[in-house]
């Protein structure tokens, strides 16, 4: 029997760790990349030389950003350590390119209310969840009905950046538009029951662990897909989530009609939620809590756009 091919090997470990869907693909993606870099040579003939030549090439013909360069890094080090098993004192030795450090874009409120006033039906209760709640897209993209707790005002959110769980709030104001969300997400549901629809996607190994559960309304998304579609990993035809790229076009035609200068995409209105929590006078490690920062340095640049960190000074002129 032929060993795996070496995309295969990176695909089963990186599915071992429970990486995500697009961790897996962005690795992929950049393993390939080097490998045609260098004429198809095995990873295994090649070292920090190879490595650093098509960081360079990354940089300086591709003129990528450093967390673009971080990223290839880090998929190649994956490559070598945790495929290969090759771990040379080489590789604790490589340079991570630095990052720019530049301020969040950050809308005024009522900016903020006129651009999602410009949405409509799905996107629009998403865009004001995240904006009002601090979430992720994919975190919204992926909330399921158990974690939402209309009676005690607050949402779990399961396996975020860091594999990490935590609680946000629940704004009042979208209590009734969820309740309404989660009554059509039940049609589709009945939907799917009745014509005995394969369950939806349950996390790591919970499928062989509890093979019915992803057909208990509970794990049902709470942004369902209007569609059935294969799986990408599985090639079962399921019900998904609401496809996330919809609604990121949706915020650049928004910020598009209202013709405004700034550079707006969904990611802005966690940046917003945060900044205008601090302005209203809470706490930066409660804010840091809601978002899931690791460091309270992270959500620190969040006062810098507000003025009130270390240049918070009044004008001589005002």
């Amino acid at each position: 029997m032929n060993p795996p091919r070496l995309m295969d090997q990176v695909r089963d470990v990186l599915r071992v760790h429970h990486y995500s869907l697009r961790t897996e693909q962005s690795y992929l993606q950049w393993i390939r990349r080097y490998i045609l870099f260098h004429s198809k040579r095995h990873p295994r003939e090649m070292g920090e030389e190879e490595i650093s030549a098509f960081l360079t090439y990354l940089a300086v013909k591709k003129d990528v950003s450093a967390s673009t360069q971080n990223q290839a890094l880090s998929a190649l080090l994956f490559l070598y350590k945790k495929v290969l098993g090759i771990e040379p004192a080489w590789l604790d030795g490589v340079t991570r390119a630095k990052r720019s450090k530049r301020l969040p874009v950050v809308l005024p409120r009522e900016t903020v209310h006129r651009l999602l006033s410009q949405l409509t039906g799905t996107h629009k209760l998403v865009a004001y969840l995240i904006y009002g709640t601090g979430m992720r897209l994919m975190e919204a993209a992926r909330l399921r009905v158990k974690d939402v707790d209309f009676s005690y005002r607050q949402i779990t959110i399961r396996a975020g950046k860091g594999d990490k769980d935590r609680k946000t709030i629940l704004p009042d104001k979208l209590i009734s538009p969820l309740q309404k969300q989660l009554e059509l997400g039940r049609r589709l549901f009945d939907l799917d029951r009745a014509e005995q629809s394969p369950g939806v996607e349950l996390p790591y190994a919970l499928e062989r662990k509890y093979p019915n559960a992803g057909k208990e309304w509970p794990w049902f998304w709470v942004f369902p897909a209007q569609n059935r579609s294969a799986d990408p990993r599985s090639g079962i035809i399921r019900r998904h989530h609401f496809y996330e790229k919809s609604l990121q076009r949706s915020i650049k035609k928004a910020v598009r009609d209202l013709g405004l200068a700034s550079t707006v995409s969904v990611h802005t209105l966690r940046h917003c939620f945060a900044t205008h929590l601090l302005d209203n006078g809470y706490d930066i490690r409660t804010v840091q809590e809601l978002l899931g920062h690791k460091d309270v340095r992270t959500t620190m640049i969040y006062t810098h756009v507000l003025n009130k960190g270390g240049l918070g000074v009044r004008s001589p002129l005002d």
